[in-house]
């Protein structure tokens, strides 16, 4: 194979994954209808699959996990309360503000610990007192995993418990639950135990095109209609993209095991290289410190070896579904090659 005829390598995110030929023949199959009147079977199919399997009553499909995410705080809380969440968090850090900008829901931003956890003691702080000086305290939200890290199950029962007997509900960013599942070794249901509602991304390492589910009560998903609509997510024939998360749940959950031993091995081959200091991958996300007098020329060798990664003095490396184990060997390979041909400038 030339170089240009190179397949390029994609470490960026886990988005990135493209859905292949069972995938799209599943979306060319399904029967389809007005989801914004609920006649879409596909669609229907998947939320009802999507609740069951995370233990829910209902779900409803969005077109994106920032869009789940936020219909779970306007449902959560009304103007002027606020939610308590990790300061790295997707729904506070990466979504735009988008509860204080649409919801006016103001956040209530804690430090995480180096696990990814918020410290109980923390939770307990800054949770308000019943005063008119203060926003309301009315929601604990928590992702999972977080940075790549995983939350434990038994973290979260304990989190979840603070809250639900301060008389706050609890939702969790599900992003990369199913990660954090596998990687635990425990069903879907008991990664989402104790939450209120749960946010499931199905566009990462779970390979689907588009889209999230948000589960939760019935009555709670019912009124969460509203929002999507008036938020722009009441799509008409969503079928086509409901049927690639069907297919995703149903075949990409335990293969995400794949991705961790790929991150892994990946983490180990580029820990030999002595300029770099890697961390040790728990799921399919990692971090290298790359010298910064390197960072430029190492990004223009990758991207000629077709390689494409978000490089900087803090790089992070992400596997997934179209990574495979001799992409891997051959990124450790362009990596190595690099640092024994590099020297920093006097």
């Amino acid at each position: 194979m030339s170089h240009d005829d190179q397949q390029w390598i994609d470490l960026r995110s886990d988005t990135v994954t493209l859905p292949g030929e069972a995938m799209r023949a599943a979306m060319a199959a399904a029967p389809v209808g007005d989801d914004v009147y609920g006649d879409d079977p596909t669609v229907n199919r998947l939320q009802s699959v999507t609740a069951e399997m995370f233990g829910y009553e209902a779900g409803l499909f969005a077109p994106s996990g920032t869009q789940s995410n936020l219909i779970a705080l306007l449902l959560h809380c009304a103007r002027g309360d606020e939610y308590l969440v990790g300061q790295e968090a997707h729904t506070y850090k990466y979504e735009g503000g988008g509860a204080a900008v649409l919801g006016s829901i103001q956040p209530q931003p804690i430090a995480n610990q180096p696990d990814g956890s918020i410290a109980l003691a923390d939770i307990e702080a800054y949770i308000k007192p019943d005063d008119m000086h203060f926003a309301r305290s009315r929601l604990l939200a928590l992702e999972n995993t977080i940075g790549g890290r995983v939350l434990s199950a038994e973290y979260m029962a304990a989190a979840t418990s603070l809250a639900h007997a301060r008389g706050l509900a609890t939702h969790l960013d599900g992003a990369r639950v199913c990660n954090a599942a596998v990687k635990q070794g425990i069903s879907l249901r008991d990664a989402a135990k104790g939450f209120d509602s749960i946010s499931v991304c199905l566009s990462k390492g779970l390979g689907a095109p588009v889209g999230s589910v948000l589960c939760g009560p019935r009555e709670f998903i019912n009124e969460g209609k509203r929002w999507r609509k008036m938020l722009g997510g009441g799509m008409r024939q969503a079928g086509l993209l409901a049927a690639a998360g069907l297919y995703a749940l149903e075949h990409n959950v335990q293969r995400l095991a794949d991705d961790h031993a790929n991150a892994a091995e990946l983490s180990r081959g580029l820990a030999a290289i002595p300029q770099l200091k890697v961390a040790t991958p728990q799921t399919n996300i990692f971090y290298v410190e790359v010298p910064p007098a390197a960072v430029d020329a190492l990004r223009a060798t990758l991207l000629r070896e077709r390689i494409r990664a978000t490089v900087g003095q803090h790089t992070r490396l992400v596997t997934h579904l179209n990574v495979s184990d001799r992409d891997v060997a051959r990124i450790i390979s362009v990596f190595t090659a690099f640092f024994q041909d590099w020297r920093p400038s006097a």
